[in-house]
């Protein structure tokens, strides 16, 4: 279960009437950005006409003894972020998704969720904000908790409307809202290959080679600066190499990446970025044309952290959620900074970034920081003094922390392998992950 629920502030102001529990199940996907299978979504209402606020989606545990604790912290987090970005919930809306498992059918899924649904009425209902409606939605059908009405709400269920016939369709194309596929399409594109498959294989022994070399030279002051200047300039090339063969359809562009990227590259830019510097550096490319290949890039490293390297993987996915936060695609953000921390929850850069994508705020803030150190090297921005240096990175782990603050004020002030030497390899990389954990403890 990913521990790291995800949350974002209140949509645009656009009046658009939902009546009933038919059209709230039609909007969830056009709120997300994507269908949340397998989530529990909780939205904050505000006002008598129940105007849509902050949200909330976390993957549904899977053991019935874990609902009674996460209800009462969804609720909470809820209630509290709501009051932090706007004021006190009057009502929320619960959506459970999840498809049934095998042999069962939607209304037994619906069924097997109701204590959970009944538990999330009752955390909500403690601090006194009502569950307006709690909606399950399983297998192309809906379910109310709330209706006891079988004439609306039948023990079968409701199908859910055809995509784009209902009125927060129209009124989503008209907005230029999209929708990312699923929840599950969009974990896949940054997933680690399947470790069965023989590419899975050769994956992890190029890692295994790469490790050998590499972490030796890291772990050495001067090594370390090589690596990371080798780092950046193979994925430089990489992302060359990505932008001029696209895709020849949206749907094969991951395989396409996939074929473009030998074991030998993946493995040498994916220990490389375990490099908090290099890390870094890397995030600068995340404006235009280079962002986008940056993104792709991204993506095929997270799929190649095969194996033991999975904890690896956050690297990458933390500079994919970056990527796509600056470019303005939030959901995505969200999913990818989500597997960052499922990969490794200590990772320090993923958690503020996924706190600040969460909290709404604009990342122009970090992105002016990373432009500014930039330009220092390539000599716009005057000397590089040890100071100068020190005083930038001193900005950049409270840029986040000064735009939350900033943020704050501003809404309070408006109504394993059996090869010789792997394993210490592998350690050796862990350590070092752990220590740019260490120095950047109360930072970023």
């Amino acid at each position: 279960m990913n521990k790291h629920h995800e949350s974002t502030g209140p949509a645009d102001e656009q009046q658009i009437t939902l009546r009933g529990p038919a059209e709230l199940a039609d909007a969830l996907p056009y709120l997300m950005g994507f269908h949340p299978n397998d989530s529990v979504v909780m939205v904050a209402l505000h006002g008598g006409r129940g105007r849509f606020g902050g949200r909330l989606r976390l993957g549904i545990p899977q053991s019935p003894k874990e609902w009674a604790p996460v209800a009462d912290q969804l609720a909470q987090c809820l209630i509290s972020g709501s009051e932090r970005r706007d004021t006190r919930p009057d009502a929320i809306v619960v959506f459970l998704c999840q498809d049934p498992a095998d042999g069962e059918s939607g209304n037994q899924a619906m069924e097997r969720l109701r204590p959970f649904a009944q538990r999330l009425r009752t955390a909500c209902g403690a601090l006194d904000v009502p569950v307006l409606e709690a909606l399950c939605i399983s297998d192309g059908r809906y379910w109310s908790y709330c209706c006891p009405d079988g004439r609306c709400c039948p023990a079968e269920g409701n199908p859910l409307a055809l995509p784009g016939t209902t009125v927060m369709a129209a009124a989503a194309a008209y907005a230029g809202i999209q929708v990312r596929g699923s929840l599950r399409e969009m974990e896949a594109r940054l997933s680690p290959w399947d470790s069965a498959a023989a590419a899975a294989a050769e994956q992890e022994r190029a890692l295994d080679s790469a490790g050998a070399v590499l972490m030796a030279r890291i772990l050495d002051t001067g090594g370390r600066r090589e690596v990371a200047g080798e780092t950046l300039t193979l994925a430089r090339a990489l992302m060359e190499r990505l932008e001029g063969t696209p895709a020849a359809t949206p749907s094969d562009a991951d395989i396409c990446d996939d074929r473009l990227i030998s074991s030998d590259e993946a493995a040498a830019v994916i220990l490389g970025l375990q490099d908090r510097e290099t890390r870094d550096k890397a995030a600068e490319w995340m404006e235009g044309r280079e962002a986008e290949t940056a993104l792709r890039l991204w993506r095929a490293l997270a799929r190649r952290c095969v194996g033991p390297y999975v904890e690896h993987a956050a690297a990458p996915l933390a500079l994919a959620g970056w990527v796509s936060w600056s470019s303005g695609d939030e959901p995505g953000a969200r999913v990818a900074l989500g597997l960052a921390l499922q990969a490794d929850p200590d990772y320090t850069f993923a958690q503020l970034l996924h706190q600040a994508c969460n909290e709404g705020l604009d990342p122009e803030t970090l992105r002016r920081c990373l432009r500014g150190e930039r330009r220092v090297r390539s000599g716009r921005g005057g000397g590089r003094s040890a100071g100068g240096q020190g005083a930038r990175r001193t900005e950049r782990r409270t840029q986040l922390q000064q735009a939350r603050t900033s943020a704050a004020r501003r809404r309070r002030a408006s109504p394993g392998s059996s090869r010789p030497g792997l394993a210490a390899s592998r350690r050796r990389v862990r350590d070092l992950q752990r220590q740019d954990r260490r120095d950047t403890r109360g930072g970023r």
